[in-house]
């Protein structure tokens, strides 16, 4: 299978993408998507937790011992179709929402769909 530079451009989500496409993804079915989002303090995260909440986003809070310097995660999971355009635009308005609170995203997943 070649690779479609269109639809799995030469970036990290491309590659992603591409990757689970490689191995069988049904990438055209629409799934819940986990983003991760990191902060410094606890507070901090649970602000942008509630900062999605009041934009009807389904979200999830945890320690994150794995980071000494934002020991705080946000998930949030939107159930969506993995397009390299979905993808990169709601990472790129997390990044500009949790930047306002000290936080910076993480990476996503979901789980694979045949």
């Amino acid at each position: 299978m070649k690779r479609d530079h269109r639809q799995f451009p030469d970036d990290e989500n491309g590659d992603v993408l591409w990757r689970m496409k490689e191995h069988g993804d049904n990438l055209s079915v629409a799934r819940e998507i986990d983003f991760s989002i990191i902060f410094p303090t606890e507070e901090a995260a649970i602000n942008f937790a509630v900062h999605l909440l009041k934009n009807n986003q389904k979200v999830s809070f945890s320690e994150y011992p794995e980071h000494d310097e934002m020991p705080w995660q946000v998930q949030a999971h939107p159930v969506m179709e993995p397009t390299h355009e979905a993808i990169s635009g709601y990472e790129a308005q997390l990044a500009e929402d949790a930047a306002r609170f000290g936080g910076r995203n993480d990476g996503w997943g979901s789980m694979q769909q045949e």
